[in-house]
């Protein structure tokens, strides 16, 4: 069986597709937390943009209470 990953014959497109809706919010959201804009690219694995949200919720505490 060639390819038996579930994804069909435009498997490649939807993982693009869906790999494009996590990063572009990141990567304009980034820089307002003083961020550089390709740290958005770790958002691709899961635990990536688990662990950035994390550190966009906390940053406030993180960089002392400056505001």
């Amino acid at each position: 069986m060639m390819g038996g990953y579930g994804f069909g014959g435009g498997g490649l497109i939807w993982l693009v597709l869906f790999g494009a809706l996590i990063v572009i919010p990141f990567w304009r959201l980034l820089p307002r937390f003083d961020i550089p804009n390709w740290v958005a690219l770790v958002a691709i694995v899961p635990l990536g943009a688990l662990i950035l949200l994390w550190v966009m919720a906390f940053k406030d505490k993180l960089d002392g209470g400056r505001q």
